[in-house]
């Protein structure tokens, strides 16, 4: 439905372009206008529904009717706009636009949350408020919008689980947080699960100041607890403690290292005129066709020149060679899939933007809220389908057979 060009030519008569926004401004009259319109709708249908009910048996009641209007200040997307609201002698008509106790339309509670949810501090939301809509909002308010979701986080992270996933990344990003009067640095353990369908959900958060193996225990008995049987692959980034963890939670799940942090932490050691040897070197262990010839490369390697210069690179990779090995067995389609945690790692680099502006969080659930939040804004972006995913989807399902689910 377009709007008669002959309508908003009347409307702008007399007014620039600049009279659109603002305390005064076309919006704000316009809003009101249409406010008030829609409630006078929504009372006539109230009385029209009242007056087609039957009165009770031996019960004379007088008909409903109009009692006058109240007046109530709502803070909507243009600013502040004080509505004339009906009604009625029973007292029982209660608008869907606008319920009896509420201040602000919805639509001005998803932009501050959206504002929220994009790093934005409370001080900040405040003067971009007081900027375009020319009014202050104080944090009290902007607080008690972004308090409102804490429910949904706790629900969110209690929500019941799928029975088994094909794969599940494992990753934690460093917060901090004031505890006790004194600030410190926690772990935020990150799960992002690859569904059988090929679509990705984070299935929690979980905060912790020191990583280890009861942290990891604790993890995944909740993950047990809320209905996961079964966990096909686990791909980690050489978390301590977490292989034995997932073995006690999850025996038969296949755990596999992040080849490329492998890669990365080699690296490390190797000075820059040798790195580009060093990668060829080991890049013939993990493309090497089977687990016996990815031996043979590191044993090779072992004997070279580059590993005596480097002598940590090589009993790296050997004190992770039962989560290497893993990956050698797979065909490419799934070698792609878990050769990295990148998939988890570019979700976190989404929250360390979002959580880079606070400094620090004054309890976990306040960083919980935001994290959730930074979840929901970018969802469209990390839940998309893996690629190739029909291939890799067939390979798992006769890799695992009976193990795999069927979406």
């Amino acid at each position: 439905m377009s709007i008669d060009k002959d309508l908003l030519d009347r409307l702008m008569e007399g007014r620039s372009a600049g009279d659109l926004f603002g305390k005064e401004g076309i919006l704000s009259e316009l809003t009101k206008a249409l406010a008030e319109r829609a409630l006078t709708t929504e009372m006539e249908e109230h009385l029209g529904e009242e007056r087609a009910e039957e009165a009770p048996e031996g019960q004379n009641r007088p008909p409903n009717r109009r009692n006058g209007s109240s007046r109530k200040t709502v803070t909507t997307d243009t600013g502040k706009v004080v509505l004339d609201i009906p009604r009625d002698r029973n007292g029982t008509f209660d608008p869907l636009l606008i319920a009896k106790y509420q201040r602000r339309f919805p639509e001005f509670e998803r932009k501050i949350i959206s504002m929220y949810a994009r790093g934005m501090t409370t001080r900040e939301i405040q003067g971009h408020i007081e900027e375009i809509y020319g009014f202050e909002a104080s944090p009290s308010l902007i607080s008690a919008i972004t308090e409102a979701v804490m429910d949904e986080v706790t629900a969110w992270q209690n929500r019941p689980l799928e029975p088994c996933y094909p794969v599940v990344f494992m990753d934690a990003i460093r917060v901090n947080i004031r505890s006790d009067g004194a600030v410190s640095n926690k772990a935020v353990f990150v799960a992002l699960a690859i569904l059988p369908d090929g679509t990705r959900d984070v299935l929690g958060l979980w905060f912790q100041a020191n990583e280890g193996a009861k942290f990891w225990a604790k993890v995944l008995n909740d993950l047990r607890n809320r209905g996961v049987q079964d966990i096909l692959i686990a791909v980690v980034d050489g978390l301590k403690g977490f292989p034995q963890a997932i073995e006690a939670a999850f025996p038969q799940t296949q755990v596999q290292t992040c080849i490329v942090h492998l890669l990365r932490h080699s690296m490390s050691f190797a000075s820059y005129k040798d790195r580009k040897a060093v990668a060829t070197a080991l890049k013939a262990v993990y493309t090497a066709v089977d687990a016996k010839a990815a031996e043979a490369a590191l044993a090779e390697f072992e004997g070279s020149d580059l590993a005596a210069r480097y002598p940590a690179i090589a009993p790296s990779w050997r004190r992770a060679w039962d989560e290497v090995v893993p990956f050698l067995d797979y065909p490419p389609a799934v070698r792609r899939l878990i050769y990295t945690t990148n998939a988890i790692e570019a979700l976190n680099s989404k929250i360390r933007r979002a959580v880079r502006t606070r400094g620090h969080f004054p309890s976990d659930e306040a960083a919980a809220k935001l994290i959730y939040l930074t979840l929901n804004a970018t969802s469209t972006e990390w839940k998309r389908s893996v690629r190739e995913w029909h291939a890799v989807k067939s390979q798992l399902a006769i890799m695992f057979e009976d193990r795999f689910p069927m979406a």
